[in-house]
């Protein structure tokens, strides 16, 4: 069993370490009896992130997570193939929304890790009102309560 996990920032503060970082990826890797992984996640400037939305989304402004899924599994499929993929992460936009719901910074950032870490598993979520009560929202939700 093999979970790598690389963190990065570009140029931007997060409040969380890159040691926790690197535990909530594993964490949720075994929880869904992932074997093999490699994940990077990426902490960058909204400026950056409207610039990744923009080119490979389509949509205007800076996003809290953007995820790449690196392979062409579904959620729970192929178990024995390994997971790959990248997620960029926007403190900024983390921080507002945390601001927004009334929790913490640190519970933003773990939340973003786990949706993104989800969408790399090949987790899916609907768009519009669906998204917050769907099967991967219930799951990050779980994985949020059993983790942080």
């Amino acid at each position: 069993m093999s979970i790598a996990v690389d963190v990065s920032r570009e140029g931007v503060r997060i409040a969380l370490s890159e040691q926790r970082v690197r535990e909530v990826v594993r964490a949720v890797c075994r929880r869904e009896h992932v074997r093999d992984a490699l994940v990077s996640v990426t902490f960058v400037t909204n400026a950056r992130m409207a610039r990744l939305n923009r080119e490979f989304l389509g949509h205007k402004g800076a996003t809290d997570v953007i995820t790449f899924q690196l392979h062409a599994n579904g959620p729970r499929a192929q178990r024995d193939a390994a997971l790959i993929g990248d997620i960029y992460i926007a403190p900024q936009v983390a921080a507002a929304n945390a601001r927004e719901r009334g929790i913490g910074i640190r519970e933003e950032l773990a939340r973003l890790v786990i949706h993104g870490t989800l969408h790399v598993l090949g987790y899916i979520h609907d768009e519009g009102d669906q998204r917050m009560t769907g099967e991967m929202w219930r799951r990050q939700e779980a994985l949020i309560a059993a983790i942080v």
